[in-house]
């Protein structure tokens, strides 16, 4: 009996003891990445301001706290990896593969505009998870040219990831 107690109590809360097996293993290390460039203290813990920070880091300063604090929010305690894989896999049960690429995006605009910064996103895929290649980023921006801000529509790149091509306008 007794390692049974154990294995409820390494669970770490009501449904989270399968979390792990809901994802491929590819896609538990992609998570792991983004945990541990979130969590910018490396304390294992992802807090109000590891999130102001990896905001402040995309040019989102201005994020209200009490933003913050409804993003910490939505977990029942401390935001550990497992607590973050379980929210993503709560988040993404059922939903189909556009919402869960846009809901990817929106992590990362904070504001809900729709686009996000040229020069962060191909930072991004250039040295994180299944790296780009500069030829690759060459032919994203061939195909998904930013505004004259520096802006990418990311909303219409996974339209075209998700449908194969691009929406009429």
């Amino acid at each position: 009996m007794a390692p049974k107690k154990a294995k409820r109590r390494a669970g770490g809360g009501e449904g989270s003891s399968n979390v792990f097996s809901m994802f491929e293993q590819s896609q538990i290390q992609e998570y792991k990445e983004a945990f541990t460039i979130i969590d910018q203290n490396r304390d294992g813990i992802i807090s109000k301001d590891d999130l102001r920070d990896v905001l402040a880091s995309m040019g989102q300063l201005n994020v209200k706290n009490e933003e913050l604090e409804a993003m910490v929010k939505e977990a029942s305690g401390p935001i550990n990896f497992t607590v973050f894989l379980t929210m993503f896999g709560e988040k993404l049960k059922g939903a189909d593969p556009e919402d869960v690429i846009l809901t990817a995006f929106k992590v990362l605009d904070p504001e809900g505009t729709g686009s996000i910064k040229k020069t962060f996103l191909e930072e991004l895929l250039s040295t994180q998870c299944d790296r780009f290649t500069p030829e690759e980023i060459k032919n994203l921006w061939t195909a998904f040219p930013p505004d004259v801000a520096g802006n990418v529509d990311y909303k219409n790149i996974c339209y075209v990831i998700t449908h194969g091509e691009e929406k009429e306008e």
